[in-house]
């Protein structure tokens, strides 16, 4: 089991409020009103290729973070090279099953400063081309005031998992980047996104 920040637990549980059966929910069911507090954190990702998602909305928070504007821009390049292609399997992954995802990741400043951060991505239905959005929250796990304003150099994974729901609470079923898995193997990601026990 792992417990995640109560902002993210927020998200996630509106997401599954909304979801039809074992397909996403669809954009039209998002309401920015219903997300009061949470709204300069979240960002939209259209997918416009395989591997492919660029920000199509984007709150305050993660601009900030990256002191740029974001519209536009591949979700993946905010990533260090050697993780894009393992993100990029498990956000098609998440897509195609319809399973939210949550990243913890870290970053520093050029100072020095290091901040952890849990990103959570939730597919959306769309109307014609099925579950071709993904709603996003940007959670600090460290305070952002020692970044003196400066932007984060390039995110760096150091796990992610498909956020399962079980009749209790949430869970993460994690990969560990290095390859190692957390947890057992039944309830493991591997790093390529792929489930061993599928």
């Amino acid at each position: 089991m792992a417990k995640f920040h109560s902002n993210t637990e927020r998200l996630l549980d509106y997401w599954r409020e909304r979801k039809v059966d074992r397909h996403g929910p669809p954009r039209a069911s998002i309401n920015p009103a219903d997300l009061t507090g949470l709204l300069p954190q979240t960002f939209i990702l259209g997918r416009t290729a395989p591997g492919e998602y660029l920000f199509r909305l984007i709150g305050g928070l993660p601009a900030d973070l990256h002191r740029r504007d974001l519209r536009g821009v591949d979700f993946l390049s905010l990533w260090t090279s050697g993780d894009r292609q393992r993100l990029g399997a498990a956000m098609e992954t998440a897509r195609r099953t319809a399973e939210p995802l949550v990243l913890v990741a870290s970053a520093r400043a050029d100072h020095g400063a290091q901040v952890r951060l849990e990103i959570l991505l939730t597919p959306l239905r769309a109307e014609q081309y099925p579950l071709d959005r993904l709603l996003g929250l940007y959670q600090p796990l460290t305070p952002l005031a020692h970044l003196r304003g400066q932007a984060v150099g390039e995110l760096e994974l150091t796990h992610f998992g498909a956020a399962r729901q079980d009749e209790t609470q949430s869970h993460l079923r994690l990969a560990a980047v290095d390859g190692r898995q957390v947890g057992s193997r039944k309830a493991s990601l591997q790093p390529d996104g792929r489930n061993p026990a599928a």
